[in-house]
């Protein structure tokens, strides 16, 4: 872990200016800016460069220029030995820079080289360039040896410092970026959800009606074709009308629940049952307003419930109790067992197997069975 530490680099989005806000780069620009033009001012006016001097001190600033933007695009990418060349070319600038007698100008190189390296570059290469950057400085100043060394190690520090600010920033910035994904993440994932539960309804609603209508009007081709009864024929023909207003009225059901606009629960059960025989509802419990995917399911099985009974038991009593808990829902739907009788009339047949996928689904749970001499459907639903 120690050797991780000293070995690795400050992360990119340290290095680079993402999540600096602009008014902060702008004025950090513009002190540099201003900081160089009176260091170069205070250079060419009040020092002895004239002729051959100054000729070769412009090119100098230039190269000093360019290797200060080199090293910053080489520490960017992590290429450690391009940067500790570049830094050694800044030094040397530095060095010459002092021996032509232009000395605050490398006492400044010598400085910013030092604070640079702590900033941009692994701890294992920072301390040694920036000890021999400061150490340069220490040497040349005119100082006392306590204010060079208070000097020095201020320098130091801040050098630290500005890499610990950095980090941070880095750090904020890759989780804004990992929040930003996972934000994208949710929504796409319920995105899919919704698109789920709409096929499902599609499925649910349309994909039984249709193929119960396709059997009836086979049936009725096939008679056609044998020539059978009128009387037969039409009855096929009139349960498949049947079936289809069932499927246009369930698929009404389902885009109103998908808009949010579904009526009382309680309102169709009680519509439900009126449309049965010797069938009753019975509401227990707080009445209150559920959920539009709990209350599209306890709908579902009510009415999978009643076609069942329908189909295998015609003319059964039916009875169906809704009762409101404080952590969940309960729908009972039994029936007194009549003895089963001839094919009737079909609904949309979503099956006890679609009716426990809705109920898992929302994490509730459905039992089906004999009960006594009729059969009982019990779904749980928590809310």
């Amino acid at each position: 872990m120690t050797e991780n530490v000293w070995q690795r680099w400050p992360s990119r989005e340290a290095l680079s200016r993402a999540g600096v806000p602009r008014a902060r780069r702008g004025l950090a620009t513009a002190a540099r800016v201003v900081a160089v033009g009176v260091l170069l001012g205070t250079t060419f006016t009040g020092s002895e460069l004239h002729g051959w001097g100054v000729a070769v001190a412009v090119p100098a600033v230039l190269v000093c220029g360019a290797g200060l933007w080199g090293f910053r695009r080489t520490t960017l990418e992590h290429r450690l030995l391009p940067s500790l060349g570049l830094l050694a070319l800044l030094l040397g600038v530095g060095l010459v820079a002092q021996g032509a007698g232009v000395r605050v100008p490398a006492l400044v190189l010598w400085c910013v080289c030092g604070i640079t390296a702590m900033e941009r570059l692994p701890l294992v290469a920072a301390l040694p360039a920036t000890s021999v950057a400061l150490g340069a400085y220490a040497v040349v100043s005119d100082d006392s040896r306590p204010a060079v060394v208070a000097t020095t190690g201020g320098l130091a520090l801040l050098g630290y410092v500005l890499r610990l600010d950095a980090e941070a920033r880095g750090t904020a910035q890759r989780l804004l970026v990992q929040e930003r994904a996972a934000r994208a993440a949710e929504a796409e994932t319920a995105a899919l959800a919704e698109r789920a539960r709409i096929a499902r309804e599609i499925h649910d609603v349309l994909a039984h009606s249709l193929s119960a209508q396709l059997v009836h009007l086979e049936a009725a081709r096939l008679l056609i074709q044998k020539g059978a009864e009128k009387g037969q024929i039409l009855d096929r023909v009139v349960a498949a009308r049947g079936m289809a207003r069932e499927g246009l009225a369930e698929t009404r059901q389902a885009l109103s629940a998908l808009r949010g606009e579904l009526s009382p629960l309680e309102e169709f059960l009680t519509e439900l049952v009126a449309q049965a025989d010797e069938a009753d509802v019975t509401v227990t419990g707080e009445r209150r307003p559920l959920p539009a995917e709990v209350s599209q399911a306890v709908r579902r099985v009510a009415q999978e419930a009643l076609t069942n009974v329908r189909k295998h038991a015609p003319g059964a009593k039916v009875r169906i109790r809704m009762d409101y808990g404080r952590s969940e829902v309960t729908l009972h739907v039994r029936d007194s067992g009549a003895p089963p009788g001839e094919f009737t009339h079909s609904g949309a047949g979503y099956g006890l197997l679609g009716m426990r996928e809705r109920a898992e689904l929302l994490g509730g749970s459905l039992e089906a069975g004999p009960y006594e001499e009729g059969f009982a459907v019990t779904l749980k639903v928590p809310v």
